[in-house]
C-alpha cells in the first residue's frame, strides 16, 4: 500500500560516524595508508608555546586543504560548505556530526601569515615522497619532465609594458671556457673581454597579478599564465618535483637545477631521462651527458626557409672537422664566437660556378656559412639516443606518464586555473595538488595489493 517516510527523520538513532562511512571510501584508504604524523611536528616551530588563544589542530588544518585538492574544490568557502554536509570529509577531519566545521577564514589567515615566505608545501610534498620510496613506489632510475601552463587570475588585456633585466644564463662560465677551449684547439687567439651589458627586453606586466607571465607560444592560448614544471617516476607515475615559473619563461631553463635537487634530496641514480621537444637544447643535452644520463628528447622540426638545402643535407665530417655540401665540396673551420658556435665557411670560388648556388645562400659573396654549436655532440648523441629500441620505449611511455599526471591534474583537481594570485601562492596550489595525487597511487595502490 501507499506509504509516506518523511516522518522518519525525526525519529532518534544510535548511530557513530564511522559507521556512516563506507568501507571502500577514498579517503578511508588515504587514511590507513598514508602516515599524517609528520605534519604537527614540522609546523610546530610556526607556532607559540605560551602565548595566545589555542589554535586549529595544524592536522586539521591540513586535512581540510588535502579534502579540496583531492576533490577539486576550488573555493575555500565551498569546501566549509561541503565539510558541513558530507559525513567521510568529517570523518576524515575527525569531527563529529554536531561540530562546527573550523571557518575558511582559517586557511587563507595561516597561507597569509603563519606560512608566508615558508617552504611547509615543499616539506609536504617531500615527506609523501618519501612514503612512496618507502612503500617501492618509486626508482629514481628513469623520470620524466615536462611543463604545463595553467590561467593566472589575470586579465590579459590589462597590463603595462616594462624593461627588465635579461638573467645570465647559468652555464656562461662553463660555456665561456668551453669556447675558448675550441678557439685554441683550433689555433685561434683568446677572445678579447667583452664588457659587461646590462641586457633588458621589454615584457607585459599584468596589473592584478604581476608575478606571472604573459604566455604567447604557438599553439597555446595566449595571456598570462604560470608554467608548472613536473617530474614523474616511471615506476608508479610518482610525482617527485614540482616547480612554478612565470609562463614567458621557457621549459628547459630551471631542467637541469631540478634534476639536481632530486638526485640531491631523494638520493636518485637516475639512469635516463625522457623529455619533449621543447628541452632538445645543447647546454641541457651536455648537461645530461655530463651527468651520464640517457637523455631520450623528442625531435624538433626546424624550417629552413622555402626553396633552400636543409642543414641536414650538408654532412659533418668529425674526423677532419668540415662539412660536405651535397655537391662534394667542403666547408671549412673558420671561427668560434663567443655564444659557442663554430663558423664553417665555403669556398666562394667553387660556390660562384655551382648549380645548387641559388637554392644554397645568398651571400653576395657566394659563400655558404654554417654553424655548429662546441656542444653539438651532446645533442647529436641525444638525437641518436632516440632512435634506439631503449629510446623509442622510453619516449613512448611519456604520454602515459607526464602527460597523464597533468591531465588527472586539471580533469580530477581543479589545476586547469590558479585559485590564488602571486607565485607563492600558485606554488603551494601546484605541490598541495601533486602531494594529494601522490596520496591517492599510494593508497589505492596498497589496498589494492593488500
Amino acid at each position: 500500500m501507499f506509504q509516506s517516510k518523511k516522518d522518519r527523520q525525526n525519529e532518534l538513532e544510535m548511530v557513530t560516524i564511522d559507521e556512516l562511512v563506507p568501507d571502500n571510501h577514498l579517503l578511508r584508504k588515504i587514511d590507513h595508508y598514508i602516515d599524517f604524523s609528520f605534519i604537527p611536528e614540522k609546523v610546530r616551530h610556526y607556532y607559540c608555546e605560551d602565548n595566545g588563544r589555542p589554535s586549529l589542530d595544524p592536522l586539521v588544518l591540513f586535512k581540510m586543504m588535502f579534502i579540496g585538492y583531492i576533490y577539486g574544490i576550488r573555493s575555500e568557502r565551498e569546501l566549509e560548505r561541503q565539510i558541513q554536509t558530507n559525513v567521510a570529509y568529517r570523518w576524515f577531519l575527525g569531527l563529529n556530526l554536531t561540530d562546527a566545521v573550523p571557518h575558511h577564514s582559517t586557511i587563507s589567515w595561516n597561507r597569509r601569515m603563519r606560512f608566508n615566505e615558508t617552504d611547509i608545501f615543499q616539506e609536504v610534498f617531500d615527506e609523501v615522497v618519501h612514503q612512496a620510496m618507502n612503500h617501492r613506489m618509486v626508482s629514481g632510475r628513469v623520470l620524466y619532465t615536462d611543463s604545463t601552463h595553467l590561467k593566472a587570475s589575470a586579465n590579459k588585456k590589462k597590463f603595462s609594458r616594462k624593461d627588465v633585466h635579461v638573467e645570465t644564463a647559468d652555464y656562461i662560465d662553463e660555456l665561456n671556457e668551453a669556447v675558448e677551449q675550441d678557439r685554441s684547439d683550433h689555433g685561434k687567439k683568446p677572445l678579447k673581454e667583452k664588457k659587461e651589458v646590462n641586457k633588458t627586453k621589454e615584457i607585459k606586466v599584468s596589473h592584478t597579478d604581476p608575478e606571472s607571465g604573459y604566455l604567447y607560444r604557438e599553439h597555446k592560448p595566449e595571456g598570462f599564465f604560470y608554467l608548472d614544471h613536473r617530474t614523474t617516476d616511471m615506476k608508479f607515475n610518482i610525482i617527485t618535483d614540482v616547480h612554478i615559473t612565470p609562463g614567458n619563461i621557457h621549459d628547459s631553463k630551471p631542467y637541469l637545477q631540478r634534476l639536481d635537487r632530486q638526485v640531491k634530496r631523494f638520493g636518485f641514480k637516475v639512469e635516463a631521462v625522457g623529455l619533449d621537444a621543447g628541452y632538445l637544447t645543447a647546454p641541457i643535452c651536455h648537461g645530461l651527458e655530463q651527468r651520464n644520463v640517457f637523455g631520450v628528447i623528442a625531435h624538433r622540426r626546424y624550417q629552413s626557409k622555402k626553396g633552400f638545402l636543409p642543414k641536414w643535407k650538408y654532412k659533418y665530417d668529425e674526423n677532419l672537422d668540415r662539412y660536405v655540401c651535397p655537391q662534394g665540396e667542403a666547408l671549412a673551420y673558420a671561427t668560434t664566437d663567443r655564444e659557442g658556435y663554430r663558423h664553417y665557411k665555403s669556398d666562394p670560388t667553387k660556390c660562384k660556378t655551382c648549380p645548387l648556388l641559388a637554392h644554397c645562400t645568398e651571400n653576395q659573396k657566394h659563400q655558404k656559412t654554417i654553424t655548429r654549436h662546441v656542444w653539438e655532440g651532446a645533442k647529436e648523441k641525444v638525437r641518436q639516443n632516440r632512435l634506439s629500441n631503449e629510446g623509442k620505449w622510453i619516449y613512448r611511455m611519456r604520454k602515459e606518464k607526464v602527460e597523464r599526471s597533468f591531465a588527472d591534474s586539471k580533469e580530477l583537481h581543479g589545476l586547469r586555473y590558479c585559485r590564488l594570485r602571486g607565485k607563492q601562492k600558485v606554488r603551494e596550489q601546484a605541490l598541495l595538488t601533486a602531494a594529494c595525487q601522490n596520496m591517492k597511487k599510494i593508497a589505492l595502490h596498497l589496498d589494492r595489493v593488500s
